[in-house]
């Protein structure tokens, strides 16, 4: 794991904390995901990712995350900066899968 990488997603992360969740997105399914949970699911294995190597488990959840993200991603629209807020989670959610291949190697 290239320390670049992780000083990239550590910077992904602070971006993502300070970025309000856009409001409209609460309690809203897209595609028949939740998109709350999909944050969340994807904000826990990036924080686990900053902390050291992702497990299989983590890393599954993340991969099925990045195959959700790209589903719903087109029907997004950008109210409250949703469509940026989800492409930046996705964002965040593939290079914690690239490090975590890296870390496998």
């Amino acid at each position: 794991m290239s320390e670049s990488e992780v000083d990239l997603l550590s910077r992904m992360w602070e971006e993502h904390m300070r970025a309000p969740f856009p409001p409209h997105m609460r309690g809203r399914e897209i595609e028949g995901e939740d998109m709350v949970l999909l944050d969340a699911d994807i904000a826990g294995c990036v924080v686990s990712s900053l902390s050291g190597p992702l497990d299989e488990k983590r890393r599954k959840i993340l991969l099925v995350c990045l195959a959700v993200v790209e589903k719903v991603l087109p029907s997004i629209d950008d109210e409250d900066g949703a469509f940026e807020y989800y492409k930046h989670l996705r964002d965040m959610a593939a290079l914690a899968v690239e490090l975590g291949n890296a870390n496998a190697r």
